[in-house]
């Protein structure tokens, strides 16, 4: 563009030089005023940046707001703050944790021990928790943006837990139960456990009063509380570079590479507390199950970048990256009881391979020189991780929950911010 500048202005010159020897030689009648264009081409390029050439970001430079944030095409440091609502994929699977009835463990009331008492209707499951919830986050980004309008930059992105809950109690649906009042109560499977674990000695009226032990024997069996939750909570961060590839008037496309974080964490817990028949309950007559998976992944990306200019201060832009991570998986499920006097666990570690792809659609807007506000919609899609398809292992001497592979985890949400 400076060529092209010199260039007129030598031939205005010259014109001019030409013109005086000219009109010497005319009289005054004749002389005609020369008319000159000078071949200049303005892109809206700065002064102090001379560098940068080709799509700027379109300015409003009025009003002048005296803050501190530079001028666009400037190298320097910049920060971003925003707030994301995201929703993520509910990968535990639908398994029944409670039915309603009790379990003769000793043979008394039925004359053979292990006969189940009741209707057997469901009483709690996994499906109970309800469906999935959007959660708020915050993300955030600090870089540095060089004159040629390349930049690197770390960002992270934080999503609050999303908190899942769902119980059962003695209260049957519209009070129905059997004569015996069986349905009042629930029990589960649980096997293998501890004498602690043994529950009230009287908790029905099929126990005699100061018996050394219930006929339900075991927290599990004739429970008259279970409450079930699930926390799922994800982060995700960045160490990347952006580089400009092609730019026009209107658009520019640039290309994207780095290393990228990503943090799955879930945890499902489940209580239940068995009463006495006089309606109270000892720390010792409760216990909590919880299972806890964590999926670390680790890996490089590359992507691309497209930004075009829409009307007067907005743009649009897209970026696609994809990456391949490489996960480390915790699995963590321990029975405790509710006086913390004993427990059990078992844990496995293992490894995966998660390929990842994410696409950013955002809307700015340059309300004044060296600000930008974005809205725009992220998602965020991961491919084989993990996932509690049966959370609770009922065999507590060797705790086996359910792991699968989760083929697809989305996601995704709105994200405004400056």
């Amino acid at each position: 563009m400076r060529q092209r500048f010199m260039g007129g202005a030598l031939l205005a010159a010259a014109a001019v030089f030409v013109g005086a020897d000219t009109v010497r030689a005319q009289t005054p009648a004749d002389a005609e005023p020369p008319v000159y264009q000078l071949p200049i081409t303005v892109r809206g390029q700065m002064p102090s940046s001379p560098a940068n050439t080709g799509f700027d970001a379109p300015l409003n430079s009025e009003p002048t707001i005296p803050i501190p944030t530079g001028k666009t095409g400037d190298a320097g440091f910049y920060a971003t703050a925003e707030f994301v609502y995201l929703t993520q994929t509910r990968t535990v699977g639908n398994q029944i944790i409670a039915f309603r009835g009790i379990v003769d463990s000793t043979g008394a009331i039925t004359g053979l021990p292990g006969t189940y008492v009741g209707s057997g209707q469901v009483g709690l499951t996994t499906r109970d928790l309800g469906r999935s919830t959007f959660a708020p986050g915050v993300s955030t980004e600090l870089g540095y943006k060089f004159e040629d309008g390349s930049r690197i930059y770390f960002s992270y992105l934080h999503m609050f837990d999303s908190d899942y809950s769902a119980g059962a109690t003695l209260a049957a649906p519209f009070a129905r139960s059997r004569r015996d009042l069986t349905d009042t109560f629930l029990t589960s499977g649980v096997f293998n456990f501890s004498p602690k674990y043994a529950g009230p000695g009287q908790k029905t009226a099929f126990d005699l009063p100061g018996a050394p032990a219930s006929n339900t024997y075991g927290i599990w069996n004739g429970a008259s509380e279970m409450t079930i939750t699930l926390v799922q909570r994800f982060q995700t961060g960045e160490i990347g570079g952006r580089v400009p590839v092609y730019q026009t008037d209107y658009s520019r496309v640039y290309g994207l590479a780095g290393g990228r974080y990503a943090w799955f964490y879930e945890r499902f817990a489940w209580r239940t507390v068995s009463f006495a028949s006089d309606g109270t309950s000892l720390p010792s007559d409760a216990a909590t199950y919880s299972n806890r998976l964590s999926q670390h992944l680790y890996g490089p990306f590359i992507g691309c970048g497209h930004e075009v200019f829409l009307a007067n201060q907005f743009s649009l832009s897209l970026d696609l990256t994809a990456a391949l991570l490489l996960g480390t998986v915790s699995e963590r499920a321990k029975y405790e009881l509710g006086d913390l006097s004993t427990q059990a666990k078992r844990g496995v570690n293992e490894w995966t391979v998660v390929p990842n792809a994410n696409a950013n659609l955002n809307l700015w807007w340059y309300p004044i020189e060296g600000v930008q506000v974005r809205l725009g919609y992220q998602a965020m899609t991961f491919f084989n991780t993990r996932s509690m398809s049966e959370p609770v292992g009922f065999n507590v001497g060797a705790i086996d929950p359910r792991y699968d592979v989760q083929y697809f985890r989305l996601i995704h949400g709105l994200n405004v911010g400056v």
